[in-house]
């Protein structure tokens, strides 16, 4: 969930819990509004029947037949007013059938719903009624009891939450849009501060983040701009160091080469020659003959062991022929094997004659071990080669590798094996890209390796060479 989304429900829950709060003392103060006009009621009215009752009594016109007091005329329009609506008044006189007056139900809000009613009904309990006597010196004048209806009690209580949740929602609304405007407003340091660590994520150790109003962003751009500061360097230092390891690799190899052909290419011919000598003068030892010639054969494979190694160690090739022409060479080479499961095709866009040759001879490593991998991985039968110089972001080189051996590009890429390890090394040192991803009917490999370091590498690997 994102933390806007979460700040707003944060919100929205609060402003619930206001309403529901507010829902609450409506009610509360409606109940007591309403027990309030009752107890006004009854004392409206009992003093309104006193007044009558004290008329009647003084000019003594007033008495029911077989009462010894009088009984006030009181359901007329006049008491009728003192009745507030809703209420109901009953006035007993003494000795007397009880007589009610209500108040308009109809006139106070709209009908409450069922819900509502069961609720107002069960947390208010039935209305209490309220009871005043005509007169204290009189007890036999009777007693007005007044009670709310509780019809009207819910209407009431219902009118006035509605009201009260009417305006509280267009206010939690209004709030509501705009605490979001502003919670987006001051999240959007965050955002910048994720696409940041995204282009952290895929190296890209040029980019800082801008310095923001509120201190908190502000700390943490600054953090995470000293960690791409920190990150650059390390990555131009292990950049450098990795191209001086390859560099000392190199030259190793060379110097394996040169061993190989001076001393086992000596010491082969030197064997091939004794055995072909004992195999002239064993004449009449067919035993001895069958030696040589085996040992002249193991000589052989030797010796086709040994071309092969010096193929894969040697680079002066490339110094001397040029890329072009050495990835040709390594394309025919794997072309000219004794029985090729696949055919290997090279296809050559620009021109490579000026790619220095350090960035060369990686290049030609890095294709040399693709074609490895894809015959080794898989059962191919065209494994095609395309070396482009692009100029799209900067000079570069494009080297593709794919085949149609069906092989797994998620094993293949990750796999911990020094030939894919060793790509990524030296992918990494030249300051390129490397995607293993699956082709039509087989694995593409797509690699794209600068022509120049980017200038905030250069002093770190420099100083490290």
């Amino acid at each position: 969930m994102s933390l806007i989304l979460h700040l707003i429900l944060r919100l929205a829950a609060v402003v619930l819990l206001c309403l529901a709060g507010a829902v609450g003392w409506v009610l509360v103060d409606t109940h007591r509004a309403i027990e309030a006009e009752t107890v006004a009621t009854a004392d409206r009215v009992a003093r309104d029947l006193e007044d009558l009752y004290w008329q009647k009594l003084v000019w003594r016109d007033g008495f029911s037949r077989g009462a010894p007091l009088p009984v006030p005329e009181w359901e007329t329009l006049r008491t009728g007013r003192l009745v507030t609506p809703g209420t109901c008044v009953t006035f007993a006189p003494d000795g007397q059938e009880p007589r009610r007056l209500c108040g308009q139900v109809e006139g106070v809000g709209m009908p409450a719903p069922a819900w509502f009613e069961a609720g107002y009904a069960a947390l208010f309990g039935p209305s209490a009624s309220v009871e005043r006597r005509l007169s204290v010196r009189q007890p036999g004048a009777g007693h007005v009891v007044v009670i709310a209806d509780p019809q009207t009690s819910v209407r009431q209580a219902w009118q006035q939450v509605s009201i009260v949740v009417r305006v509280a929602a267009l206010m939690a609304a209004g709030i509501g849009l705009l605490a979001a405007a502003l919670i987006g407003q001051a999240l959007m340091p965050a955002r910048k501060i994720i696409a940041g660590l995204k282009r952290l994520e895929i190296g890209d150790y040029r980019h800082r983040l801008p310095g923001h109003r509120m201190a908190e962003f502000s700390h943490i751009a600054r953090a995470v701009n000293q960690l791409t500061d920190r990150l650059e360097q390390t990555t131009a230092e292990r950049a450098a160091l990795t191209k001086r390891l390859f560099a000392v690799q190199e030259e190793e190899r060379r110097a394996l080469a040169r061993d190989l052909h001076d001393e086992f290419g000596q010491c082969l011919t030197a064997t091939g020659a004794l055995a072909a000598a004992i195999e002239a003068g064993a004449a009449g030892r067919p035993d001895l003959a069958d030696d040589a010639r085996a040992i002249t054969r193991v000589v052989r494979r030797m010796m086709a062991t040994v071309r092969e190694a010096l193929a894969r160690l040697r680079s002066q090739d490339v110094d001397e022929l040029g890329l072009e022409a050495s990835l040709a060479q390594l394309v025919g080479g794997w072309n000219a094997q004794a029985a090729p499961r696949a055919v290997f095709h090279l296809a050559v866009s620009g021109d490579l004659s000026a790619v220095p040759g350090q960035t060369a001879l990686n290049i030609y490593r890095i294709a040399q071990e693709c074609l490895t991998n894809a015959a080794r991985h898989g059962r191919p039968s065209n494994v095609y080669l395309r070396v482009e110089r692009t100029t799209t972001d900067g000079e570069a080189v494009a080297l593709t590798v794919e085949d149609n051996g069906g092989g797994d590009a998620g094993r293949i890429a990750g796999t911990s094996g020094h030939g894919i390890l060793g790509i990524r090394e030296r992918i990494a040192a030249l300051g390129g890209s490397l995607s293993i991803a699956t082709a039509a009917h087989g694995v593409r490999v797509a690699a794209i390796i600068p022509l120049f370091l980017p200038r905030a590498a250069m002093p770190a690997a420099a100083g490290l060479a």
